[in-house]
């Protein structure tokens, strides 16, 4: 069995993918078609054609331009379905997917018809394609903090609904210490926290994350390795890195695959994973990753299973659903040797 062959195979699980960024321009046009919504773009190739991304505040500007289009709850179940779909071709068992309310609340869309569109969703997909889900409630970070205050007590009713809240969006210049309080309520309120440390901001935000927010996984943290202590921290908690290869390569993390930092990553003993984060966006999902990672890192089928079986270690499942997924990966992994 070819690597490719035993990739396509592996079960998976996918710890950092935005919802809203699993938004094909196909199924944007047609939502902004049912709701009357125009786009500044006149076709599905135009819209292609911007995703010329320089940074990743080039990258969000399209990208909230296309959440616009999202105003009723079909629209936000038709946009996870989506997702889940291509998840289960691509043998993902669970995913753990980032939500941004304050995305769609600040153009009148009330908080419920988001959460219940995608709750409907995850659904139909574990009883439809067997792919089980957590929605991530992430506050973005380029607003105030205050602002994040209100959506998690908005939230809050709806609590059964997400296992979880995040911070995204911009990151320099918003350090998660600004949402220090609203990570302490929401811990309170039982949720467990995660955010976006480390991608384009310094090793410091993933400090603070840690130390201040109390996160369970830090999301990306590619730049850890500027910072030994901190690598270290890292490796002796068994802290998650959710790293994204092709959308670092996108927006300019890193020039090329080849220079990713993943296999180092794994070297260094930290318990590293490979997600798609805005699939749509950045020219794949997590199979392209996998796959994108192992050719241009040349990683070999055992430092592959391993960020598969980091990624089932890592994730919010309870121990008896890991121990089922680790049971059938280790299945996949004795076929793979047996060919």
């Amino acid at each position: 069995m070819s690597l490719q062959s035993f990739i396509e195979r592996l079960p998976k699980v996918e710890l950092h993918m935005h919802v809203e960024g699993s938004l094909e321009p196909e199924l944007m046009f047609e939502i902004a078609r049912r709701n009357g919504v125009r786009l500044r773009y006149g076709s599905v190739g135009d819209l292609r054609r911007a995703y010329a991304f320089k940074d990743l505040q080039s990258f969000l500007d399209i990208y909230y331009e296309g959440a616009q289009v999202l105003l009723k709850e079909p629209d936000f179940h038709d946009m996870a379905m989506a997702y889940f779909k291509k998840a289960a071709e691509q043998r993902v068992r669970h995913a753990e997917i980032f939500f941004d309310p304050q995305t769609h609340t600040e153009r009148g869309v009330p908080i419920a018809v988001v959460i219940e569109g995608l709750a409907s969703a995850q659904r139909e997909a574990e009883r439809d394609l067997g792919v089980s889900s957590g929605l991530i409630l992430c506050f973005l970070r380029h607003l105030s903090a205050d602002a994040a205050m209100r959506t998690l007590q908005e939230a809050l009713p709806h609590r059964d609904r997400f296992v979880a809240v995040g911070l995204d969006s911009s990151e320099v210049g918003h350090p998660p210490s600004k949402f220090r309080a609203v990570f302490d309520r929401a811990r309170e309120e039982g949720l467990l926290t995660v955010a976006h440390a480390g991608e384009e901001g310094p090793p410091q935000y993933i400090w603070e994350a840690l130390d201040m927010l109390g996160v369970s996984r830090i999301d990306h943290g590619v730049r850890c390795v500027e910072d030994a202590a901190l690598v270290e921290h890292l490796r002796e908690r068994r802290i998650p890195l959710t790293v994204c290869p092709l959308s670092n390569v996108k927006l300019c993390v890193f020039d090329r695959i080849e220079d990713h930092n993943l296999a180092q990553l794994l070297e260094l003993g930290l318990c590293a994973t490979v997600n798609s984060d805005d699939p749509a966006y950045f020219g794949g999902y997590v199979e392209a990753n996998y796959l994108a990672a192992a050719r241009g890192l040349a990683l070999d089928a055992t430092q592959v299973t391993q960020l598969a079986r980091n990624a089932i270690e890592a994730s919010f499942l309870d121990v008896l659903a890991k121990g089922r997924l680790h049971a059938e990966l280790d299945a996949c992994v004795r076929e793979h040797a047996s060919r």
